[in-house]
């Protein structure tokens, strides 16, 4: 791999071994687990017990050569191993790899994660189900089962049973129970695959049925789940296919227990290259930035239940805001479960994507004002007051939490904040961005519409006049008038693709002669070839597919479509697209599955489809 100097050889690391490592992954999930699957049906990342867990598999980024002392994933190897043929069984999570060797033999391997409804509750254990069947020939393979824990430190010890085998980790213990002979397993020894063979990692419990009827079991209960959730989505008459795989990632990215959406489900993945890990971040929490837009394309697409428990998240964020004295300011990040003290730091143990360390655990976001969280949070929790089909609906408590977060943007919309990181070490300027004071006065606008809807004609005003006076400042110190252009923070004569979001909350039109120059001249210095860049040759597949959308809103729908199609050829042969795109190398970077990324498919995709009226 060019570009950058390795991390191992700053001396904190050992070297990579051989690294075959790319991005044209399948992913497999039940809403609070996942694993990413290669070409060659090799688990290379999972973590567990949840989506945010200690990897027991990482070799996506340790590099692995299989050597006898490689570990950290889960490996099928066929002997005289010529191709592979991968897919998603259809409107599933479901993987299918066929591996072929030399000799005309064919093994075909099931991937999934179980998610069912059982007793009446989501049934979605930490249970990763693997079947292979023999399709043609007489295909040999030897199964390569190397967990590990602590991001890569330790090899476990590891027990045997007459149909197991025992995996002690640091804080779990997994077990294997398999049809095929243990000693095969132990020993990583070749053999036929003449008939099915069944795999099943799990925590160290026993299985009450035989394991034959469990997987086949399981794997029609998960199929038929996956059909029955797809089949109540509302999708555009135009593609399709691509907004259904779409969906079904931002939904395994939903940990279902607590109603959290990870930005993506991997850590560390830099955004080129080029990048020399400067860019590496740790994504698998959850960013209140990012709700609104993901609420917004789950509504579009009827996808109530995900969106409607991560409002009920965003709730109990705003809560402890509001409740407790010890809590002053919401953060731009969460964990899981709520988790706050998600303290940045650097893991020497596994050399990082393409030995492009350093693996980071935790995120600094965490700890740095980014005001426009406040509206983030304002304009999600508004639907509670307007969209009936939801469970909960708004109340004079959740009134006042948010007259809270209200004030709060009154407060601070002219406040600096940071920026993201552009290098290791570096949180940006702390300036007042222009999208930060646009968010917070688009939460002042949505208290007023709440206001009016309550009929509280008091506080409506009282918001009205709040929103008046903001936009005003707003608008005279973000609006550069040497650029004719509003820019990326007050008084300066910067632009940057935050600027892209200024219609869709409201507080410009698309249209406007003012936004229309600022789109003139945000094309001049920050499109290339097509993509929105956040440096040269980096694009950021997010922005591009909100640029789009703008194009699309403004007129432009030919240019609209011409560079959608575009964005959809950059997705890797399982449909999936991460955070940004390198476009000296034309490889897809960053990581991944990047969820704004497929919000913003979604949304493109809807605005660009012909109607389902004008299909016939």
């Amino acid at each position: 791999m060019s570009g950058g100097v390795p991390y191992y050889a700053e001396g904190l690391g050992n070297p990579p071994m051989v690294d075959e490592t790319s991005l044209d992954l399948a992913v497999i999930g039940n809403c609070a687990c996942s694993a990413f699957i290669d070409k060659k049906a090799k688990i290379v990342w999972s973590c567990l017990p949840r989506l945010d867990g200690d990897p027991i598999f990482c070799s996506l980024l340790k590099g692995s050569n299989e050597s006898s002392n490689d570990i950290g994933f889960f490996g099928i190897s066929l002997a005289n191993y010529q191709k592979s043929e991968q897919s998603y069984l259809r409107n599933s999570s479901i993987v299918s790899t066929k591996l072929y060797d030399s000799e005309g033999g064919c093994v075909e391997v099931k991937d999934f994660f179980p998610r069912f409804e059982s007793s009446g509750r989501e049934y979605r254990p930490n249970m990763i189900v693997r079947i292979l069947t023999p399709i043609a020939g007489r295909p040999r393979a030897a199964i390569k089962l190397r967990p590990t824990f602590g991001y890569g430190w330790g090899t476990p010890e590891k027990t045997r049973g007459s149909n197991h085998v025992r995996y002690l980790l640091s804080n779990m213990t997994v077990r294997l129970t398999t049809n095929a002979p243990i000693s095969y397993i132990v020993d990583e020894v070749l053999f036929e695959i003449d008939e099915p063979v069944y795999l099943i990692l799990m925590p160290d419990e026993s299985l009450k049925n035989s394991i034959q009827e469990l997987a086949t079991s399981y794997l029609d209960k998960t199929l038929n789940y996956w059909n029955k959730w797809t089949r109540n989505l509302a999708i555009p008459f135009e593609w399709q296919a691509e907004v259904i795989r779409s969906a079904i990632a931002i939904k395994m990215s939903n940990f279902e227990e607590t109603g959290a959406i990870v930005a993506a489900m991997t850590t560390s993945i830099p955004h080129s290259s080029k990048s020399s890990g400067s860019s590496n971040e740790d994504l698998r929490y959850c960013w209140v930035r990012d709700s609104y837009w993901i609420v917004q394309a789950l509504n579009k697409i009827g996808a109530s239940t995900i969106s409607e428990g991560y409002i009920k998240y965003l709730s109990n964020v705003v809560s402890s805001f509001h409740s407790s004295k010890s809590v002053t300011k919401i953060s731009s990040v969460y964990g899981l479960s709520l988790e706050t003290r998600l303290h940045e730091r650097d893991l020497h143990r596994l050399p990082g994507y393409h030995g492009m360390g350093p693996v980071r655990l935790g995120n600094r976001d965490s700890e740095i004002p980014h005001n426009d969280v406040y509206g983030a949070a304002l304009l999600t929790l508004t639907r509670i007051f307007f969209d009936q089909r939801l469970f909960v609906q708004g109340s004079d408590a959740l009134w006042h939490r948010l007259e809270a977060l209200g004030e709060e943007c009154a407060a601070i919309y002219n406040k600096p904040d940071f920026t993201t990181r552009q290098k290791t070490g570096d949180t940006g300027a702390a300036t007042v961005h222009t999208y930060s004071a646009a968010m917070c006065w688009a939460g002042c606008d949505r208290l007023a519409k709440i206001a009016a809807r309550l009929n509280n004609k008091e506080r409506a005003q009282y918001w009205s006049d709040k929103c008046k006076a903001m936009k005003e400042e707003i608008t005279k110190r973000a609006w550069n008038a040497d650029l004719k252009s509003f820019v990326a923070s007050f008084d300066s004569t910067e632009v940057n693709y935050t600027l892209l979001g200024l219609p869709e909350i409201g507080f410009v039109a698309a249209k406007s002669e003012e936004f229309l120059s600022t789109l003139a001249h945000f094309e001049k210095t920050q499109v290339q070839n097509g993509h929105v860049t956040i440096k040269p040759n980096v694009a950021l597949n997010s922005a591009t597919f909100r640029y789009i959308k703008i194009l699309n809103e403004i007129g432009r729908t030919e240019d609209a479509r011409r560079l959608f199609e575009g964005m959809l050829k950059l997705r890797n042969s399982s449909g999936l697209i991460s955070e940004t795109y390198d476009l000296e190398t034309n490889q897809l970077w960053g990581n991944f599955p990047m969820n704004i990324a497929m919000v913003g498919l979604i949304d493109c995709a809807i605005a660009l489809s012909k109607p389902w009226s004008e299909a016939f």
